[in-house]
């Protein structure tokens, strides 16, 4: 019998790991991701803490400053961690980037206390490791890298800051002269593109309810500029914005017809259903169930360019698999409204358009077979 065909890799960069070594309540943690990934479980079990580890990586990836991405960095050190000998406290998280290049690990230590830096990195693949840094002078603000090379020297050494990320720098440091160095420069590549490829959407619905300024058209983390982004896309895919009310009817009460955005003439948009007799509703009357329903309905439809996501801009759309991020997914939903949203977001995933990773209290009602991937944590 002939051989079974080999497995085609997805080429699209996605993480499919999150690790929290050290890293507020978490401990030696090591968390699988999906194409749809919950993590479910009581207040004080460490759902948001994951989602925020998550974003804090993407953050990274983008070229953040550390300060920026942990203004509260002792916060996040786990509970009852003792100082060393030089009164350093710290955390450690780390992912793994699945794509052309196979699984790519990124580990990175933080030190917390008693000033905020990087003071360890590590990005290995295939058991190689790529790139390590080490703080080798606490007087100094670098840290000391080394990265594969596999020429005449088989690393190359260097000093990078110790508030960057050392991964999203190499493309600007590395050569990619050898095969080794390019081996980095592919590995780096495919870490930062996934971890770019991120939108963290905390829908507020007290946002949502006025007028907004026209404006990039570009959807924000708690959507309040809603009507603006529905006033952009309404035009430019059909399809997408029939899907959109599609789900909008099934997360609204009453009948809905269309979703509209109508300019007022001062500068500013609003959004209305239209409810299909002649009448029309603005978006003031919904409740606030309805109304993330909608946020996220729309986030899940849409894509990168939509959305306010600093996603690599040389690299095409179908090369990308948006992450979307949504702490208290079910927040103000009921039933009908939280499952459609599920099965909105497995569908796409199918699609290849998204990735989704949210937390909730109670995943019990979560059906979706193996495109789903329930993780329950403990309180």
């Amino acid at each position: 019998m002939p051989a079974a065909p080999t497995p085609r890799r997805d080429p699209r960069p996605r993480v499919t790991e999150l690790r929290l070594s050290a890293y507020a309540r978490h401990r030696g943690a090591s968390f699988p991701l999906g194409q749809v990934t919950l993590f479910a479980g009581p207040s004080g079990s460490g759902k948001s803490a994951v989602l925020a580890a998550y974003e804090a990586l993407a953050r990274l990836g983008g070229g953040a400053a550390l300060a920026d991405v942990f203004p509260d960095p002792v916060a996040l050190v786990p509970e009852r961690a003792r100082p060393d000998a030089q009164r350093r406290r710290g955390f450690r998280i780390g992912c793994t980037a699945d794509g052309a290049e196979g699984p790519v690990r990124l580990d990175v230590a933080v030190q917390a206390e008693p000033e905020l830096r990087i003071v360890g990195e590590r990005l290995t693949a295939g058991g190689l490791v790529l790139l390590e840094t080490a703080l080798r002078d606490p007087g100094r603000r670098a840290v000391q890298a080394a990265w594969h090379t596999a020429g005449s020297s088989p690393v190359t050494r260097a000093p990078l800051p110790d508030d960057r990320l050392g991964t999203a720098l190499l493309p600007l440091r590395v050569a990619g002269k050898t095969d080794g160095q390019r081996q980095v420069l592919a590995a780096a590549e495919q870490m930062v593109v996934a971890l770019r490829s991120v939108f963290a959407c905390d829908p507020r619905p007290e946002d949502m309810r006025a007028p907004v300024l026209t404006g990039s058209g570009r959807l924000l983390r708690g959507c309040g500029n809603l009507a603006d982004v529905l006033w952009r896309t309404r035009t430019e895919c059909g399809r997408r914005h029939a899907q959109l009310v599609d789900a909008v009817r099934t997360g609204c009460a009453g009948p809905v017809a269309d979703l509209l955005a109508e300019p007022l003439g001062d500068g500013t948009v609003r959004a209305l259903l239209d409810r299909g007799d002649g009448h029309r509703s603005e978006l003031a009357r919904l409740g606030d169930g309805e109304l993330r329903h909608l946020a996220l309905a729309l986030v899940l439809f849409t894509g990168p360019g939509v959305l306010e996501v600093d996603a690599p801009g040389e690299v095409p759309d179908a090369m990308r698999s948006l992450t979307v991020l949504a702490d208290g997914f079910d927040r103000c939903l009921d039933p009908r409204q939280r499952t459609e949203l599920l099965r909105t977001a497995v569908l796409m995933g199918e699609r290849g358009h998204i990735r989704f990773v949210g937390a909730l209290s109670d995943a019990s009602w979560a059906v979706g077979g193996g495109a789903i991937t329930v993780v329950h944590l403990d309180g």
